[in-house]
């Protein structure tokens, strides 16, 4: 395992290549142990933290994959580790299989979380280095990029001994920077704070949100059909069940497929370039 106080900073070429996408098929499926459910209208069971799910496979593939939905695991087609099982899986533990391995069970499970986390963070950091508005904060973001990366490469001790709350903390302020100096360039003048805002089975339908503030907004079930989301901040708001059809996404900031997969759309929604289309809508 490598020294994360060894590591080099990313090059710029390779910024855009960093592991960002789950590989299923490269993770001991860690999703599928290390987190927790409740019976809900997402998951049908409970299941603990480090309890198996019923439906994992020996070769860690999921038994009914291709009917998730169907068989009540809505909550399932709606997460993302951002790449964090395979890093987990092949560099922090370096292959070591948790079940040949089980002593390692336990502290792969813990660092399973953090590390999700700080892939998270990666893709967030990305994107912003992507945006020519937020370029007055693009140093501070290359350096966040840089540091985030460095923990990843870390030991499973260091990982599960991070702060990831403060690391939050100051990379958050960064992005939140970027976000009001690109929906500044975009929409001047005031724009709409519902950051944090309870808006659920809220009637947007049409609504002009255009350069909005909706971090971590809880909008599910609301009716945004129609709506006008470009350039509208929408990192951590909780689109379960949202209505966007006919809504305008293009441009929106910091929009994640889990977020466009667990809101309701068709055809004639427009989505962010580098996002697809959910099957279900």
């Amino acid at each position: 395992m490598r020294d994360p106080e060894s590591a080099v900073p990313v090059p710029p070429e390779g910024r855009r290549s960093l592991d960002l996408r789950a590989d299923c098929a490269s993770c001991f499926g860690l999703c599928c142990v290390a987190l927790p459910f409740r019976a809900s209208a997402d998951f049908p069971v409970d299941k603990d933290a480090g309890q198996p799910c019923t439906n994992l496979q020996a070769d860690y593939s999921c038994g009914i994959h291709a009917r998730l939905r169907e068989d009540g695991y809505s909550g399932c087609t709606v997460y993302d580790c951002f790449g964090a099982g395979q890093q987990v899986s092949q560099h922090t533990f370096g292959g070591q299989d948790w079940r040949r391995s089980p002593k390692t069970a336990r502290q792969m499970f813990d660092v399973f979380p953090v590390m999700r986390q700080l892939h998270e963070l990666l893709r967030y950091v990305t994107e912003a280095l992507e945006l020519p508005d937020a370029r007055p904060v693009h140093r501070g973001l290359r350096r966040a990029l840089d540091d985030t990366h460095r923990l990843t490469l870390g030991t499973a001790e260091s990982l599960a001994e991070l702060d990831m709350a403060a690391h939050r903390q100051g990379v958050n302020a960064l992005l939140l920077r970027a976000s009001e100096l690109v929906r500044a360039a975009a929409v001047p003048g005031r724009r709409k704070n519902h950051r944090g805002a309870d808006l659920m089975g809220a009637r947007l339908g049409g609504a002009d949100l255009r350069g909005a503030s909706l971090r971590g907004a809880y909008l599910i079930a609301a009716d945004l059909s129609g709506a006008d989301l470009r350039t509208a901040d929408l990192i951590g708001a909780d689109l379960r069940d949202a209505r966007l059809h006919g809504a305008d996404l293009t441009g929106c900031l910091f929009l994640t497929q889990p977020q466009l997969t667990a809101a309701r759309g068709s055809d004639t929604t427009r989505i962010p370039q580098g996002l697809t289309r959910p099957a279900h809508w």
